[in-house]
């Protein structure tokens, strides 16, 4: 006989788990006991808020491919962890966040934190899975791991009654057997559609490929770049999958979202194939629906759709052909094709060459503190195998044009454009990823909005460089403000703290940078430091 609470934790144990994200409630005390019992083999972290622990656990999904698990209490913890939730699912995340319930006996009559979250998470979550029956743990905890991670992942809500935890049932284990040789639901591309984007490829005079998905990983990459060479198509990656191509190979022209270079720019509306391989074409990506164009409105310019989310197809852009499929499995049909030579290595090159003038070009002279000089010391500076974290703000803009990923699982940024992101987001980084340097992007807005994990950091001893460019407002807004508003400057000025004393009242050490040669040895200083560092980075 076992607890509700063990069957539940052997049962993540067996599907691969060993890593959550919490803030510990009463209403799944049985769960976090069984935990105990699994000492040194299920690693719980305490974050100091329940926004954080959903953050952490999607930063550790996008890494892993593997579902990132949270635990947060019934009612308030539960809407806390919403802002995670949302991130997950608009980023197509593979999350599974258990929330705590009352007891059975007590529901429907709006008891103490009581929340029905089949309507709280509707839209929100992929799934919602309420669990009242502890022999049925394994059937739907199963069923959560496979819908996260099928098809279009995304994250799933599974509610705990506090009651069911504690019932003592005997019931087995899903075989390990089955659960290892257990696919995740990877949708293939069949050779007649492959066959017929290799026609349109053919015919194709200035393709462009359109890369990165959640799922992405380095094989992923591998298969692009082999792809992408052999039939000689330039490369654009979709808003904050900057590290699903490596930004310095001949190929890749840049980014769609925030930063587009003046050559992507200039190409992207000039070419008849758009090869879109993995994104869903949301509004960041396309620059509001407009410079790709809806299923209302056609053109000539071909689309091919490669999507692992059979529901995404057509439900906003006319594809051409549309591929229900995983990007690994597609560039892996893809990589077998016999090509032609298609003339085109001098213009891609041209067009990289092009992108990266743009990249060195330097923007910010004659102010105290250039941003473009330190993003491009940081991408000379750091290992390709570095991660970056961002959250949301006028100050992201500066890495995502003069920074340069290299390899895929090295950017976390949520393409939802939720600020506070990038703390809790380094922290599951640099567990998951402890022998690499992770440096964390904030504006001083954005820092402050889940800057508390920073004593999260201090505590699991993670020495991760945080950056905090200050400027004193929320700037992105205040730039709306001044654009369509002028003069009507409201709500966007800020008083901040001394970060850099924050940072050691906290544990950890601080550094102050008010003019570009501090950046460097600071840096340096922070690289080296055994306990998590803040930059603060004064800036106009």
């Amino acid at each position: 006989m076992r607890s509700g609470g063990r069957i539940l934790i052997d049962g993540l144990l067996g599907l691969g788990a060993d890593t959550a994200f919490c803030v510990p409630g009463e209403s799944f005390l049985a769960a976090l006991d069984a935990i105990y019992g699994h000492h040194g083999r299920f690693r719980l972290v305490t974050c100091r808020q329940e926004g954080g622990a959903a953050y952490m656990a999607e930063a550790w999904g996008k890494l892993t491919g593997q579902p990132g698990i949270c635990f947060v209490s019934r009612g308030p913890g539960a809407t806390n962890a919403m802002v995670g939730i949302h991130a997950a699912y608009q980023d197509s995340t593979p999350v599974i966040c258990f929330v705590g319930q009352v007891p059975r006996g007590f529901r429907g009559r709006e008891a103490f934190q009581e929340l029905d979250y089949h309507r709280a998470f509707d839209g929100i979550a992929k799934h919602v899975i309420s669990i009242d029956d502890a022999r049925r743990i394994p059937e739907q905890l199963n069923h959560a791991w496979q819908c996260a991670t099928g098809g279009r992942p995304g994250p799933v809500m599974v509610v705990l009654y506090e009651d069911m935890l504690r019932d003592e049932v005997d019931v087995p284990d899903i075989p390990l057997s089955d659960l290892h040789t257990q696919a995740r639901f990877a949708a293939a591309p069949s050779p007649a559609a492959v066959d017929r984007v290799v026609d349109l490829l053919g015919k194709s005079e200035r393709p462009l490929i359109i890369c990165g998905d959640s799922s992405w990983n380095q094989d992923t990459l591998v298969l692009l770049t082999r792809v992408a060479d052999r039939h000689q198509i330039p490369v654009a990656a979709a808003f904050r999958r900057q590290d699903a191509f490596d930004n310095t190979h001949t190929n890749y022209i840049g980014e769609l979202g925030l930063m587009v270079s003046p050559v992507l720019q200039e190409y992207l509306p000039a070419a008849d194939l758009l090869l879109v391989i993995g994104p869903r074409l949301g509004e960041m990506t396309t620059q509001g629906y407009e410079i790709i164009p809806p299923a209302i409105g056609f053109t000539d310019q071909q689309v091919v759709h490669v999507h692992p989310g059979a529901e995404e197809m057509n439900a906003v852009f006319h594809a051409d052909i549309a591929v229900t499929s995983t990007s690994l499995a597609f560039l892996s049909a893809m990589q077998h094709v016999s090509v032609q030579d298609a003339g085109r290595r001098m213009m891609i090159k041209s067009l990289h060459e092009r992108y990266q003038r743009w990249v060195d070009e330097p923007v910010s002279e004659g102010q105290a503190v250039r941003m473009d000089a330190i993003c491009s010391q940081l991408r000379k500076t750091l290992p390709a195998e570095a991660v970056i974290t961002v959250g949301a703000g006028s100050y992201t803009s500066w890495g995502q044009r003069f920074y340069q990923y290299r390899q895929s699982g090295t950017q976390l940024g949520s393409t939802n454009g939720t600020m506070g992101y990038s703390v809790p987001a380094a922290v599951a980084a640099k567990l998951l990823r402890p022998e690499v340097p992770v440096v964390s992007f904030n504006g001083d807005g954005c820092f402050l909005m889940n800057g508390q994990e920073f004593a999260t950091a201090v505590k699991y001893g993670l020495p991760i460089v945080f950056l905090v460019i200050n400027n004193n407002r929320l700037g992105s807004i205040r730039n709306h403000q001044e654009r369509h508003y002028p003069g009507h400057v409201v709500g966007t000025d800020l008083m901040n703290p001394d970060f850099a004393r924050l940072a050691e009242a906290y544990g950890g050490r601080g550094y102050v940078v008010t003019y570009t040669e501090e950046f460097m040895p600071a840096f340096a200083a922070a690289l080296e430091d055994k306990v998590p560092s803040i930059i603060e980075i004064r800036v106009e």
